[in-house]
């Protein structure tokens, strides 16, 4: 029975992600932070992207007492204040990560669903809060936090196996294609890194020249602990890469001070969460609560 819980806190950050990266930190930016859920409840994996001169920021929202995520958009008018919050999409299985974006004439959001046992591409139906699944996305292992960017002529495939503990941290793969449908072609080169100091993807990728920037996490202290960011020269046979310093996170966290584990480019502003480690007595007893219900539920069949 876990006593510990990670509980994230959404934020804006009011610069666009190349200041933040220029100055290694979000120390310096105006924050305006997301709704905070209550008790033992979270979002996190904040995605934005801007229509209609609003902001629509896709988040997992989570509640340790279902254990099961779902997708929320919160939308925020030019001022960045919040006008609406309304479900975006849910399944029987958890999901997070919401990485949503623009290609092709559609809008698309591709969120982490590992334990539905697979990846869907949702293509939007009435922006933003509806959406059908358009495409499942054949990889050789089931990804976590895949992150997609079209760099150079091609779509890139960014993801950490679902393998085990240390591949859900600690490993990188790639897959390309030349449709955002597919087919997909697994990277020669996989795993492209292996290491808990900046593999798993942590936000949206930025295709810039010659070179791709991939936020990813530091997980040597704990998970999520850091964002730092990969430089990728990448094609279709090499790939090499630098791993930039940690990011800084902004100055007063409201105690959330235990990691950095999102940072997102959308436009002029970047989004990111923070996390504080929650150890208290309190938690424990809601564990055993459901840990009660789940027995009694097996009893009763």
């Amino acid at each position: 029975m876990p006593l510990r819980k990670d509980i994230w806190r959404c934020g804006i950050a009011c610069d666009p992600l190349a200041t933040v990266l220029e100055r290694g930190s979000l120390g310096l930016s105006r924050i305006i932070w997301l709704p905070d859920d209550g008790a033992f409840r979270f979002l996190a994996d904040p995605f934005g992207i801007w229509r209609d001169d609003h902001l629509h920021v896709f988040v997992e929202v989570y509640d340790y007492r279902i254990r099961i995520g779902r997708i929320d958009v919160l939308s925020y008018d030019r001022d960045l204040v919040l006008v609406d919050r309304r479900l975006a999409l849910a399944e029987p299985w958890h999901l997070s990560y919401p990485l949503v974006f623009e290609a092709e004439g559609e809008t698309w959001l591709l969120p982490e669903a590992h334990r539905g046992g697979g990846l869907t591409l949702y293509r939007a139906t009435t922006f933003p809060h509806g959406w059908t699944a358009d495409t499942r996305i054949a990889l050789p292992d089931v990804p976590i936090d895949a992150t997609l960017v079209f760099h150079q002529d091609r779509w890139w495939l960014f993801y950490s196996p679902g393998t085990d503990e240390f591949t859900k941290q600690g490993v990188l793969h790639a897959a390309f294609a030349s449709h955002i449908r597919g087919p997909w072609t697994a990277h020669p080169g996989n795993p492209l890194r292996i290491g808990k100091d900046g593999s798993r993807p942590a936000g949206r990728a930025i295709s810039q020249g010659e070179h791709l920037l991939l936020p990813v996490q530091d997980c040597t202290q704990t998970y999520g602990g850091a964002t730092r960011t990969l430089r990728l020269r990448i094609s279709a046979t090499e790939a090499s890469m630098d791993l930039c310093p940690a990011i800084a996170p902004p100055a007063v966290t409201g105690g959330h001070d235990a990691g950095l584990h999102t940072l997102s480019e959308a436009g002029p502003v970047t989004l990111f969460d923070v996390k504080r480690i929650d150890l208290s007595a309190r938690g424990l007893l809601m564990e055993g609560a459901r840990e009660l219900r789940k027995l009694r539920a097996r009893l009763r069949v």
